[in-house]
């Protein structure tokens, strides 16, 4: 049996498929995949991410621990609140891990005793732990793992609303008023804009204890209990990369539509991972990942053969059937030269494919510059 979130007993009395994703028993549907897609477009639904790795960072250290292990640029985390994504590396550029970090501020005002709260993929939240265990060595700088606490993702066009709805007014205001990629402590819930679909929607933190009570009132307002399977398809049509399949240690952001997540700047900041970073600009990644999007019938999977004629063999990396465009779409690595049209290869059948601008949906709607096709980058 796999590691259970708080939210298991309540995934199991309401019918739900689960499945094994990373070592843990999530929600694969409750029901109709496409229903809770569409519901998430349209509306609002809500996923239980509990498996993903909450990790309080904190100390006099705790800042300097953070802009070594992170290729973004931690200085921008300047007035509690903001969020960061960026990306940890090894020392050959490769992504240990994506993730977003949060800066809580300081206690007593006191920049040496800075707070951080640091979110990590779910199948890499115990590499990830000793990871940044092993780089904070010898620093005055404290890490935690809150087990305590549940992560529930509330996400569409009128997630916000529904969430505030359940708060008092005042907390209601101050939860509505943060703006995107921005976090705030509002009674028992850390409420941050964030979220996995290319939705609106907030991500909540909150007492693994009270998460079934909050996951049953936001049910009660008629937001839709969503699976992994829906997740998935929301995410691919947004562009955003899955860990494990998009990226992972043995590819380094350039070649993972990730390059706008590193900062080279300031020169001194000496982040892991970032002489071989310098070395892939100085001589030109040889590989990118792109959109595709299938010219007939058929099904992307991870794994299937990409060809183009001038360039060479890519591979898929992610693919589905989008549900909102009603054709197959995918994330691929290609070599960089590769541009317009291409074949993959599905069970032994070459189909045309082009390649596309990600991301293929935008805010519930289809993307009105998704057509065009794009050249190397």
């Amino acid at each position: 049996m796999g590691r259970q979130t708080p939210l298991y007993a309540l995934h199991r009395s309401r019918g739900a498929r689960l499945i094994d994703f990373g070592g843990w028993e999530l929600p694969l549907t409750y029901g109709s995949q496409l229903d809770e897609h569409h519901a998430v477009r349209n509306a609002s639904g809500l996923f239980d991410v509990s498996h993903m790795g909450i990790l309080d960072v904190s100390g006099p250290e705790a800042r300097a621990l953070l802009e070594r292990l992170i290729a973004n640029d931690v200085g921008k985390l300047d007035a509690p609140g903001k969020a960061l994504y960026g990306c940890m590396l090894n020392e050959s550029g490769g992504v240990v891990d994506d993730l977003i970090v949060y800066f809580l501020g300081a206690r007593s005002g006191d920049r040496d005793e800075e707070r951080f709260r640091v979110v990590v993929n779910g199948a890499t939240r115990d590499s990830d732990l000793a990871w940044i265990r092993a780089q904070a060595s010898g620093r005055a700088a404290e890490i935690i793992e809150r087990l305590d606490l549940a992560l529930i993702a509330v996400q569409g066009p009128q997630a916000r609303a529904q969430v505030a709805r359940l708060l008092e007014s005042a907390e209601a205001s101050s939860a509505l008023a943060l703006g995107r990629f921005r976090a705030a402590q509002i009674g028992a819930l850390f409420i941050a804009r964030t979220g996995y679909t290319g939705e609106d929607g907030f991500e909540v933190m909150l007492p693994a204890a009270h998460a079934a009570g909050f996951w049953d009132r936001l049910n009660a307002q008629g937001v839709v209990s969503c699976g992994l399977g829906a997740r998935d398809t929301l995410r691919l049509e947004a562009g955003l990369n899955l860990y494990g399949h998009d990226m992972d240690a043995s590819t380094h952001p350039y070649e993972s539509r990730l390059g706008w997540t590193v900062a080279l700047e300031p020169r001194e900041r000496r982040f892991i991972g970032r002489e071989a970073l310098e070395g892939v600009l100085a001589r030109g990644a040889e590989r990118k990942l792109v959109g595709l999007e299938l010219e007939g019938r058929g099904v992307l999977r991870a794994g299937q053969r990409v060809i183009h004629a001038g360039a060479g063999e890519g591979v898929v990396t992610s693919g589905t059937f989008s549900p909102t465009l009603q054709r197959a779409i995918a994330l691929a690595r290609v070599p960089a030269a590769t541009a317009g049209a291409v074949q993959v290869d599905i069970r032994g059948k070459l189909l045309e494919a082009r390649i596309v601008e990600p991301p293929f949906v935008r805010r519930g709607a289809q993307k009105g510059s998704h057509l065009q096709t794009k050249g190397s980058s």
